[in-house]
């Protein structure tokens, strides 16, 4: 009997052995918040077995993490999601993220997609992989937005250099363009301690850098006691951990203390990304924004007075509804007196359950291109602007890549550097005189490794 048994453990084993690993490909659309889950949910997988392969590749599931903020991003979705079908026709294909939540029957109507599943259940891709039925249409696994409570810390790990900490998630505002409240829901976040662990973990790997991530990172700790200023006074002391940047912050957020504690602290980067939207106080009331103009403005000049060497990255919408040529002209006037350094410019995209789809007049879409066009072109000057202040001046890089022979990475105030260099200069942070403005980029030469 023994000997029957112990037979059938080696085969039992054997055939375990046998079985094929599951292939898994993610591929991410979006914002740093997505790539910060995305990474979650991969590593839940691989410690669960799942080898990880690149979308590109011939995969037996593929996950797209979506996006939802303009229909280009939906149009991109479906072209993804046909093209994993075609590399490997028996594959399965699950479809998380944004636009699961806000559109899962039109998802369901694409050919080839087995699950999908809302803003509560993405994290769950694990348990319902088994559930999926190959063939037999898509299965939805949703709920009512307003059911989503639940926080999920995350963080990226894909970048040796850099790490996308999630502190954050969801959003009260409703601004009459947005549906990220529709797909994520109310702002909540966990408390410093959690988040603090959760760095902590970030600090093992080898990442340098942490970027702070979130749908309105502002509002973390929103309900309670604990504010983000109180996060960003803890994660000063985080061992590990050279450079922290905090990502997207509301400007009616963005206080005197975080500026001041910026300004003097030693891990905190000198650049900042605030969204403007308009500089038209008639369309920033449309849009439902919670400042004005001067509100705006001087939080610019508070930032520019604690650090003058600061980045300023600046958020813009052209071609809403209502927005007249003067109101445009207000925006392009505004941006170009700002002592900003560059410009992320959208084109209005219409959202079904939004209110602004409703507004009058809508702006013709040839004239969106040319304010977008306009747009564009400032922030191309503003950069080269920026940029040209600190040639002949030595700055502390983080090498990040090889490219075309050379090391690229970013200064703290997140100019684009590549210089001469070896592939051990990447993750290093070395001292770089800057040498030639090419705009987008500046060469330089490396003149030592900067001790932390």
């Amino acid at each position: 009997m023994f000997q029957i048994l112990n037979f059938i453990e080696i085969l039992r084993l054997d055939l375990a052995m046998s079985t094929p690993t599951k292939r898994v490909a993610f591929h991410t659309m979006g914002c740093k918040l997505n790539f910060s889950e995305t990474a979650t949910i991969s590593r839940n997988l691989l410690n669960h077995g799942f080898e990880k392969v690149d979308y590109r590749d011939k995969a037996d599931i593929y996950v797209l993490n979506t996006c939802s903020v303009t229909e280009n991003a939906d149009k991109e979705a479906r072209k993804l999601i046909r093209q994993a079908k075609r590399r490997n026709p028996d594959s399965s294909i699950a479809v998380i993220g944004c636009y699961a939540q806000l559109k899962p029957d039109e998802i369901a109507d694409i050919k080839g997609v087995d699950l999908i599943l809302g803003a509560e259940e993405k994290f769950n891709l694990l348990n319902h992989l088994d559930t999926m039925d190959l063939n037999n249409g898509a299965k939805v696994i949703q709920s009512k937005i307003d059911q989503v409570h639940s926080f999920t810390s995350s963080y990226s790990s894909g970048e040796r250099t850099r790490s996308f900490l999630k502190i954050q998630d969801g959003c009260d505002y409703t601004c009459s363009f947005c549906t990220i409240p529709l797909a994520r829901g109310a702002s909540r976040s966990d408390t410093i301690a959690n988040t603090m662990k959760v760095a902590r973990k970030v600090a093992k790997t080898d990442a340098r850098e942490i970027v702070l991530t979130g749908v309105n990172i502002g509002d973390f700790g929103k309900g309670g006691k604990e504010t983000l200023f109180g996060l960003l006074q803890e994660l000063e002391g985080l061992k590990g951990i050279d450079r922290i940047r905090i990502s997207s912050i509301e400007p009616n957020l963005l206080t005197d203390d975080i500026i001041e504690f910026c300004a003097t602290s030693k891990k905190f980067m000198p650049h900042f990304h605030v969204p403007l939207q308009s500089g038209s106080n008639k369309i920033l009331s449309a849009m439902r924004r919670r400042y004005n103009s001067a509100v705006y403005g001087n939080r610019m000049k508070k930032i520019k007075d604690c650090i003058p060497d600061a980045c300023i990255g600046v958020d813009v919408i052209v071609g809403f509804p209502g927005e007249s040529n003067d109101d445009f002209l207000n925006t392009y006037n505004f941006l170009n007196s700002l002592d900003i350094s560059y410009l992320h410019v959208f084109t209005y995209s219409e959202r079904p359950n939004t209110d602004a789809i409703n507004l009058k007049p809508e702006i013709s879409k040839e004239k969106r291109a040319h304010r977008s066009k306009m747009l564009h072109i400032l922030s191309d000057k503003k950069r080269r602007f920026f940029h040209e202040k600190f040639i002949g001046n030595k700055r502390p890089v983080l090498f990040e890549k090889m490219k075309n022979g050379k090391v690229v990475g970013h200064t703290d105030n997140y100019i684009q550097v590549r210089a001469d260099g070896e592939a051990d200069s990447i993750n290093t942070i070395k001292l770089v005189s800057l040498s030639v403005n090419h705009g987008a980029v500046v060469d330089g030469q490396i003149k030592q490794k900067v001790t932390i």
